[in-house]
């Protein structure tokens, strides 16, 4: 079923981008600066080295003008005519402090968001490239950024850190952050066996569904953990899903009108995989299991806790009965978690190779996903007999 789009490249291929449209092209990056366009069938419509070679990382099309098309390289931004792969048109040098992980640009294409090594977020307003924000709060790179759809001022980002955090862009400072490390732990708590070892959950690649509420983000640790954005953009929920045996490089939304919380992973593992989220706690919270928000949790088993000493001293067999009662409901909400881990991907290929980017689209009409990884060629999986 798989088809490899070859050629392209002569380097390793490190990133992919589609361009919205049912007609829509692909572009692809490489390590020194090799920058290819394909057309929906695989077949090569231009191909371009970058000026000073640097590594070709992230590759936007305009969701506003379809024949613009965003490379990062280096601390430099490249705007390129897609069917016209000649040269950039316009240069936005110095874009990043330090060299560029990832790119985003907004729904309106009037702003694009620029994440970068030294942790710093850059928001360069379009047309022309002048830097209006940045942001700093990351502590190590900043390897991934996306806007909310339908909130053209409300940006994310996640590093290297550990941090995810929701930034609206009239203030430089974030509007929350969380940070994995606190949730991971907290989840350990309760399932980690003695002796065993996670790596830690370095967040990798953000994504948000089309309805903007819901984010996912692939860390390190095996885990894309999911958000949910409540009203007032506060962070109403939290959670996770043990995706892969190795560090999840990848996650992204596919922007199915039928499906919106179908995600793609790519991971460490070799492993590419297709999740329905629609039934998980974060996504569907009026379900029956309970709702796990962190990381002021702790806080709130201490008053508990104490609370329940109180009562004993009170009412020892009341006290005893909640407290039977309690851990039913415990092990009913356990047992849902585990029911919806338990029918895993709606699909789980062995790509075979470590992913470095996934990019879901419609090609010639049929659902795809793209998949660049430490070769030269593309491999595309179609989605359609799902």
């Amino acid at each position: 079923m798989a088809r490899q789009w070859s050629e392209g490249h002569s380097t390793p291929i490190l990133c992919v981008g589609a361009s919205p449209g049912p007609e829509g092209l692909l572009a692809s990056g490489s390590e020194g600066g090799e920058v290819t366009v394909w057309s929906q069938e695989g077949t090569i419509i231009g191909r371009l080295t970058l000026p000073g070679e640097e590594d070709s990382t992230s590759v936007v099309f305009s969701p506003a003008a379809p024949g613009q098309l965003y490379v990062s390289h280096g601390d430099a931004v490249s705007v390129l005519d897609p069917r016209n792969l000649r040269g950039p048109v316009e240069e936005f040098q110095g874009a990043g402090e330090e060299e560029i992980n990832a790119l985003a640009l907004n729904e309106t294409g009037s702003a694009l968001a620029v994440a970068d090594d030294s942790g710093a977020v850059r928001v360069l307003e379009l047309p022309g490239g002048k830097v209006s924000r940045t942001l700093r709060r990351h502590t190590n790179i900043c390897s991934s950024v996306a806007f909310r759809p339908h909130r053209p001022n409300n940006l994310l980002s996640a590093g290297l850190d550990m941090q995810v955090m929701l930034w609206g862009l009239q203030k430089t400072r974030p509007l929350w952050t969380l940070n994995l490390q606190d949730v991971a732990e907290e989840e350990d708590d309760h399932q980690q066996r003695p002796g065993q070892l996670f790596n830690p959950p370095l967040a990798h690649c953000v994504s948000v569904a089309s309805c903007g509420n819901i984010v996912g983000c692939a860390a390190e640790d095996g885990r894309v953990h999911l958000m949910r954005i409540g009203s007032g953009c506060k962070l109403e929920q939290q959670g996770a899903v043990k995706a892969h045996s190795q560090g999840a490089s990848q996650a992204h939304f596919v922007h199915l009108p039928s499906h919106p919380y179908w995600l793609v992973t790519g991971g460490n593992d070799g492993q590419v995989a297709l999740w329905d989220l629609s039934k998980h706690p974060v996504v569907a919270p009026e379900g029956k299991a309970k709702p796990r928000v962190t990381p002021r949790r702790k806080g709130k088993h201490k008053t508990k806790r104490k609370e329940q000493s109180q009562d004993i001293a009170e009412t020892p067999l009341k006290a005893e009965a909640e407290k039977e009662e309690a851990e039913v409901e415990d092990e009913a909400a356990a047992a849902e978690d585990v029911n919806f881990d338990k029918p895993g991907p709606k699909l789980s290929i062995s790509h075979g190779d470590k992913v470095n980017w996934l990019c879901p689209g419609v090609l010639k009409g049929e659902h795809c996903v793209v998949v660049a990884d430490q070769s030269c060629s593309l491999t595309v999986y179609p989605l359609s007999h799902l």
